[in-house]
């Protein structure tokens, strides 16, 4: 069995290469839920949907978030009456997003999960980090704001000084399913707001230490693939940089990726973890995909 942990843009773009090479059936992806909130009444959780819609083969390649050619009838008519919203949400997306609220008044978030992956014909398992709600707050020379007002509304200029995100309990199975796996990936997903919620709940640490852990950086040449992910390691007072990622997850992880641009970098990294895998880790193509994902599980 392999475990994934995920956000929401750089990890799903791997996901489509594993599964390319792994049989879809032994894949648990571990998603990360502190950017999850409240938009017209209806619950969203981004990364969650990203990775559903990613596995079921509908997510919107452009954005890397929503579905592909879905149209915007609800939002526009919405803005249009005076009810504007801070997400561009569309109507596909949107039937997911409501089924999913109505079904939370009766069950866990795992188990709503569970059942729309099952119901798009997903064989992987995903698995929300927690059941309890969870948050994260930025904190900027603007005053403190929650994710998507800082990433959307903002559009991620404001300076960050820090970043928090509330304590809670993984969800059922979640340290189980990570003791139980022959490996743990953990995707080039910002380290800060995707990755650290994960890792940092009660037993997530433990749980990895027992397992063999891959980590893939999502740092080339001193900046971040995609997302304000430097920003809230300058903040967090972590290298932006590959070094500063294997430094961040060192002690549980056994195999570190990195691209081949950070290659003079190698040497410092091997000080912190033994192995150490160069590759081209910036997945523009189906094939980068897939080949990153062999460097993975080679």
């Amino acid at each position: 069995m392999i475990a994934v942990l995920s956000g929401g843009t750089g990890t799903p773009k791997l996901i489509q290469g594993i599964v390319k090479i792994v049989d879809p059936g032994d894949l648990n992806i571990i998603v990360n839920t502190v950017e999850n909130t409240y938009v017209s009444g209806n619950y969203i959780a981004p990364d969650i949907d990203t990775v559903m819609y990613t596995l079921s083969g509908i997510i919107n390649e452009d954005t890397w978030y929503g579905i592909k050619d879905d149209t915007f009838i609800t939002h526009e008519t919405l803005k249009k009456i005076g009810q504007d919203e801070i997400l561009r949400i569309g109507d596909r997306d949107r039937a997911i997003k409501i089924q999913k609220t109505m079904l939370m008044k009766k069950y866990p978030l795992s188990h709503v999960v569970d059942i729309q992956r099952k119901n798009l014909g997903i064989k992987s398992k995903i698995i929300p980090m927690s059941n309890d709600e969870s948050y994260i707050r930025i904190i900027t020379d603007e005053g403190e704001m929650d994710f998507h007002k800082f990433l959307v509304e903002k559009r991620g200029m404001p300076e960050v000084l820090d970043v928090t995100f509330n304590e809670v309990e993984p969800s059922e199975d979640l340290i189980r399913t990570i003791e139980s796996s022959d490996i743990v990936v953990i995707g080039p997903s910002n380290p800060v707001t995707s990755i650290c919620p994960i890792i940092s709940m009660k037993g997530v640490t433990k749980a990895l230490k027992k397992v063999y852990v891959v980590a893939v950086s999502p740092i080339i040449s001193g900046k971040p693939v995609s997302g304000p992910a430097g920003k809230f390691m300058n903040a967090r007072s972590i290298e932006v940089s590959s070094r500063g990622v294997a430094a961040l997850y060192q002690n549980f992880i056994d195999r570190f990726v990195m691209d081949a641009e950070d290659i003079e970098s190698r040497e410092k990294i091997e000080k912190l973890i033994s192995e150490v895998i160069v590759t081209n880790t910036n997945m523009k193509t189906i094939n980068d995909k897939v080949n990153l994902a062999r460097c993975i599980f080679g």
